[in-house]
């Protein structure tokens, strides 16, 4: 999941040539999962049309302080969207726009917008070679920079006067990854290796039979996708599911058994800063798998099992610099148990579930658990979207390795 995925944007269009990159831009940030919302400086229209980027973001494209098409005249209000945005990236910034953002002039709705806002403010300059270099310009960089918006530099290249130089507005695609670089700077898990588990496994029978269990992996993959948004670098080892989620953000090894997840663990679990086992996987296995389909001529049918090898308990006699975080579903004596498994395991944190809490377990999309710690302090948490969940889990693990 990209860090900007659920971001609330506003791209503020300023007018210059470099305007029809706008539409590119726009482009790139929707496919990020951001949510975009532009507002152009009036003459900004006359470079790129309202109804481009209105197609492109799927919104509303703003430019002055009431609807100018609208008889209502329905006022535009540039306080409730500057408190609105996570971020405001205006791109193309002219010499014009960026002067008036400096000196507090606010004679358009965007200026407005940038006047009321809280969030970061990252601008893309775009002008002329001469401009550029300006010292007057190179003051309003200065006086920006105070107030702690972020310049995204522009790049070397041909400019609309035909000079080559310095004032080319970035591409669009090095934009969003300044943008990103910038917002990953300040995360708890930056630069983090994580390595997590998720899914259930399955252990054949036959050709088209196993033994498995009802995880959907959903828990996993929402602890998987919030810690890359928290600047992580996830190693997701997952079972057989049918969950969607965005595999490019993080690296996915799938696998179906637990010999397959054993090592696919052991593999990246020296290289990882954090562990975080939540896979289902079974216990047992058939001691004997049948080449070819079983067929149905006896009223009963025996099969041997054996023990699969176990994951956790495995790491936990290997580990040494990693913060390792264990599952326990449990359906009775539960907070004993899972306190039994941390100690036997070597385990810096367990995450207990039961199945006699309702709304927690398997495929739903709630979960309730409580956080045993090796000291046994112990934190119960209410039912919550395994979403949220993944949030608390990663929250106080952070705490913990902070502390």
């Amino acid at each position: 999941m990209s860090i900007l995925n659920g971001k609330k944007i506003v791209l503020g269009v300023t007018a210059g040539i470099a305007a029809y990159k706008a539409a590119f831009l726009v482009r790139l940030l929707v496919k990020e999962g951001a949510e975009v919302k532009v507002v152009m400086t009036p003459k900004a229209k006359e470079f790129v049309t309202p109804l481009t980027l209105s197609t492109l973001s799927k919104n509303e494209v703003l430019s002055s302080f009431t609807n100018e098409d609208d008889d209502t005249a329905q006022w535009n209000n540039h306080v409730a969207l500057g408190l609105w945005a996570d971020l405001i990236v205006v791109a193309p910034a002219t010499a014009n726009t960026l002067s008036k953002m400096a000196h507090g002039t606010s004679d358009n709705l965007l200026l407005a917008v940038y006047l009321s806002a809280k969030c970061p403010v990252y601008y893309a300059p775009a002008m002329d070679l001469d401009m550029y270099k300006h010292p007057s310009t190179k003051a309003t960089f200065n006086t920006l920079e105070s107030f702690g918006n972020i310049k995204i530099e522009a790049e070397h290249g041909e400019l609309a006067s035909g000079l080559i130089g310095e004032g080319r507005m970035a591409e669009p695609e090095n934009i969003i990854q300044k943008i990103k670089d910038h917002m990953l700077l300040g995360l708890p898990l930056k630069d983090k290796k994580l390595l997590i588990t998720a899914g259930p496994t399955y252990e054949a029978i036959d050709p088209v039979r196993f033994i498995g269990n009802h995880s959907s992996g959903k828990m996993g993959i929402a602890i998987a996708q919030h810690a890359v948004s928290l600047g992580a670098k996830v190693t997701l080892v997952l079972g057989p599911s049918s969950v969607v989620f965005d595999r490019k953000s993080m690296k996915v090894v799938d696998v179906v058994s637990a010999e397959q997840m054993y090592e696919a663990v052991h593999k990246e679990f020296n290289s990882s800063n954090i562990a975080i086992l939540s896979a289902a996987v079974a216990d047992y296995r058939p001691t004997k798998v049948s080449a070819e389909k079983i067929k149905k001529t006896e009223r009963t049918l025996t099969i041997q099992l054996e023990k699969t090898q176990d994951i956790l308990a495995s790491i936990g006699k290997i580990k040494e610099h990693q913060f390792l975080v264990g599952f326990a579903l449990e359906t009775q004596n539960e907070i004993e148990n899972a306190k039994k498994k941390l100690e036997k395991k070597n385990l810096d944190l367990i995450i207990l579930n039961s199945l006699r809490d309702k709304g927690a377990g398997f495929k739903g999309d709630t979960n309730k658990i409580t956080i045993i710690e090796k000291d046994n302090k112990t934190t119960p948490f209410e039912v919550k979207s395994k979403d949220d969940v993944a949030k608390d889990i990663l929250n106080h693990i952070i705490t913990r390795i902070h502390a």
